[in-house]
């Protein structure tokens, strides 16, 4: 399928496959909707008990502290990810075929892979999280399986009409969630917020990270998206501002409810639900959520487009959907969500650092090659490796046994991190400045 097969119909939807030139329908307005709806979740409520107490043990952060460790986490991780989403808009290209400029078509088939299982994984979970949300909702009077197969499908049809379901969400569904963050923010401040106890510093930067690792988790999906832009000024400066204003009231209504549960994250939908009418506003949550499924199975399909450049993606994503569906039936618990985050932010942020760097301070605007014999760069490698690595060094995650490997690794060469210590910070700069020196040796070669 070339553009002049494309019809003025199929022009308002997204092409069906990889090579086929995207319609830029997407104003600033569409594209900070669907960032805001990105950035309010349900998970964004619970996770802000990781922004309380980052290892999950006293001394926890003191709120003053919690509320700058987010807004910084975010506006960080949502400025990385306007950067990647930046270098779709000016290619047309999704976020995985992107990649082919840096590492080649084939080399770019790793992080594909990479993304199609955190994308999947990442559908399950929001499945799960609309499950429990209906769960509070209805005191388990709706049957768990009814849910999911409900939200799969919703989820599903959203994926194979994605850009009609931008223009919904800017016209309904994001005037619905403003509403509803405004309600519980009047409701929740109508009572005392408790100071938590036992709390110091110490876990500033370890939080910083937890939030910019939500965010960054948009890097190798923001394109898929910003692709549809008019410009990559607009793309960049809606992503920001809609994400960035919709986290941070997102976490710092889960830490007013958390606080006002008793520290306890189990009950924060009850702490919503308890507020006047909250049920109502609640189910208008609840209901937003499958923007995120939604966000996770299309991406998926992208990704999966870059290994099957020829597959219909509407098939994709039907198979996707189907997928994720069938993976979250029997899922009740997802306990190991700190973990989680930690190695995504571990993954993406050195990867949106050689991405930037390459495309914006190399040649990559002269010579950014996206077809499917696009040579290999396995030097740009070396950068995202030791950027990774820096990550785990500075921030191991909390699974024991790969934490007790890097903290070896700390101890034999004598590395002691302070509280200052970002993993996300030092990552990001020690994969731009390799990529930088990269950049040079290139240029001089040239």
């Amino acid at each position: 399928m070339t553009t002049a097969d494309v019809t003025p119909d199929d022009r308002k939807e997204a092409p069906l496959l990889l090579d086929t030139e995207p319609p830029r329908t997407l104003s600033f307005s569409d594209q900070a909707a669907f960032w805001l709806n990105l950035g309010v979740s349900l998970i964004g409520f619970s996770g802000a008990a990781v922004v309380l107490m980052p290892s999950g043990e006293p001394p926890g952060l003191p709120i003053a502290g919690a509320l700058l460790a987010t807004l910084l986490g975010t506006v960080a991780g949502i400025a990385m990810v306007a950067g990647t989403g930046a270098v779709g808009t000016k290619t047309g290209a999704p976020a995985m075929a992107v990649l082919r400029g840096l590492f080649g078509t084939r080399l770019s088939y790793l992080p594909t892979v990479a993304n199609i299982v955190q994308c999947v994984g990442w559908g399950v979970y929001e499945l799960t999280v609309i499950a429990l949300g209906v769960s509070a909702l209805t005191h388990d009077r709706v049957p768990h399986a009814v849910v999911i197969i409900a939200a799969g499908v919703l989820t599903t049809v959203m994926s194979i009409w994605p850009l009609r379901v931008l223009h919904i969400l800017r016209k309904y569904v994001s005037v619905a969630v403003g509403i509803a963050l405004v309600y519980f923010t009047i409701q929740l401040l109508r009572n005392p917020v408790p100071e938590p106890v036992n709390t110091d510093w110490s876990q500033f930067f370890p939080a910083v990270d937890s939030t910019l690792a939500v965010s960054v988790s948009f890097v190798p999906l923001a394109a898929d998206y910003t692709r549809h832009s008019r410009s990559a000024r607009t793309a960049a400066g809606a992503t920001v501002a809609g994400y960035s204003v919709a986290q941070f009231w997102c976490y710092l209504l889960g830490i007013i409810a958390i606080l006002q549960a008793g520290g306890d994250a189990s009950r924060i939908f009850d702490t919503f639900l308890g507020v006047a009418a909250g049920w109502v506003f609640f189910a208008v949550l609840v209901l937003r959520e499958t923007d995120q499924s939604f966000a996770n199975v299309y991406s998926t399909a992208m990704s999966m487009q870059n290994l099957l450049p020829r597959v219909d993606r509407r098939l994709l994503a039907g198979a996707v959907g189907v997928l994720v569906t069938g993976l979250a039936l029997p899922v009740r618990d997802f306990s190991g969500y700190a973990n989680f985050l930690v190695l995504i932010g571990s993954v993406f942020v050195p990867l949106a650092a050689v991405l930037i760097v390459d495309y914006f301070f190399g040649e990559g605007r002269r010579r950014w090659d996206l077809t499917q014999n696009s040579p290999a760069r396995p030097l740009m490698l070396l950068p995202w490796a030791f950027g990774f690595v820096t990550y785990q060094l500075f921030n191991p995650g909390y699974i024991d046994w790969w934490r007790n490997f890097w903290l070896n690794v700390r101890d034999a060469i004598g590395l002691e991190p302070g509280w200052w210590s970002s993993a996300s910070l030092f990552a990001f700069l020690v994969a731009a400045a390799l990529t930088a020196v990269l950049v040079v040796i290139e240029r001089r070669k040239g």
